[in-house]
C-alpha cells in the first residue's frame, strides 16, 4: 500500500497540482487537510477519473478532511467522540477503512499563542484524539493517524529552535500530547528529505523559507504497530512544494508492505 498525507491549503485552489500529483505519485490512499470547500463542493468526479472515491468532511471556507482511496473506502467516522470545538466543533477529523487499514486525517488546531484560548482548545482536541484513536489502536490491527498536526516533535523539527522559544508548535504540553498519542502504541515514520539533513514538510510563504530550507516537520504519520513493521521506505516529497502557487506543505508518501494490498505508482528509489 502507498499511503501519503497532504496539506492541500484549499483543494480547488489546488486542483490541477493535486491531480497531476495523483496521477503521477500513484497513491493507493491519500489523507487531505485544509480542502476548505463544502462537502458538496469537491471535485469528486475529477479524482473520480483517477479512481478514487472520496470521504470529506468540512464546513467551508476554513479547515476541511478528507480522505481519498482506490482501495476501498468504508466504515467512515467523520469528527471525533466528545470532541471540543471553538465554539462548536470544526471539520479537523475523519477515519475510513481502507483495504484493511484504520485511517485517520486529522488537522490539529494551530494554537495561535500560548496565552490565547484556541491554545487550550488544541490541547483539548488533541485529548479527544487519542481517546478516539485507542480502540483501533488496542485491537491489533493496522492504523494510521496523518495529518497536519501543527506540533514539531523535536528540536530538530525546526528550522532555528532558539526562534520558537516563545511560540506556540514547540511547547512542553504540545509535545506530550503527542507523545500521549504516541504511548497508545503509534510510532513516528519519519520520512526522509529530499533536501538537507532534515525531513520539513512545511515552510512559509515568506521570505524565501522554502529555497533556504527553514522549515519545520508538522506533518507526522502514526503507524500502529502492524503497520510500522510493514513500512518500507517513507520520502517528503519536496517537489510538490515547487513551482507556482503551491501549498505551503509538501506531501509525506510511506509505502507498506501489507499482505492485502500491494504498493503501486512509482517505485524508483528516493
Amino acid at each position: 500500500m502507498r499511503l501519503a498525507t497532504w496539506n492541500v491549503n484549499s483543494v480547488k485552489a489546488r486542483l490541477p497540482r493535486l491531480l497531476d500529483w495523483l496521477a503521477g505519485t500513484a497513491p493507493d490512499v491519500v489523507c487531505l487537510q485544509e480542502t476548505k470547500c463544502p462537502d458538496g463542493a469537491f471535485p469528486v468526479a475529477e479524482v473520480g477519473e483517477l479512481g478514487y472515491e472520496v470521504a470529506s468532511h468540512s464546513d467551508g471556507r476554513w479547515n476541511g478532511v478528507a480522505v481519498l482511496s482506490r482501495v476501498g473506502l468504508t466504515d467512515v467516522a467523520v469528527g471525533l467522540p466528545d470532541e471540543p470545538g471553538f465554539p462548536r466543533p470544526e471539520a479537523r477529523a475523519i477515519a475510513a477503512t481502507c483495504a484493511g487499514v484504520r485511517i485517520w486525517s486529522v488537522y490539529v488546531p494551530n494554537g495561535r499563542a500560548t496565552d490565547d484560548p484556541h491554545y487550550a482548545y488544541k490541547l483539548a482536541w488533541l485529548a479527544a484524539l487519542r481517546d478516539a484513536v485507542r480502540p483501533a489502536v488496542a485491537a491489533g490491527g493496522p492504523v494510521a493517524v496523518c495529518g497536519d498536526f501543527n506540533v514539531a516533535p523535536t528540536d530538530d523539527d525546526v528550522w532555528d529552535p532558539a526562534l520558537f522559544v516563545t511560540s506556540t508548535h514547540v511547547t512542553p504540553a504540545e509535545r506530550a500530547a503527542l507523545a500521549a498519542l504516541r504511548d497508545l502504541g503509534l510510532s513516528d515514520v519519519v520520512p526522509t528529505p529530499m533536501k538537507g539533513p532534515h525531513p520539513y514538510t512545511y515552510w512559509d510563504y515568506r521570505a524565501g523559507m522554502f529555497h533556504q530550507n527553514k522549515g519545520m516537520r508538522i506533518d507526522l504519520v502514526y503507524a500502529s504497530a502492524a503497520l510500522a513493521r510493514a513500512v518500507r521506505s517513507a520520502y517528503v516529497d519536496r517537489e510538490a512544494r515547487k513551482g507556482k502557487g503551491p501549498s505551503d506543505h509538501a506531501p509525506i508518501v510511506v509505502d507498506a508492505d501489507l499482505p492485502f494490498a500491494e504498493p503501486t505508482g512509482p517505485t524508483e528509489e528516493r
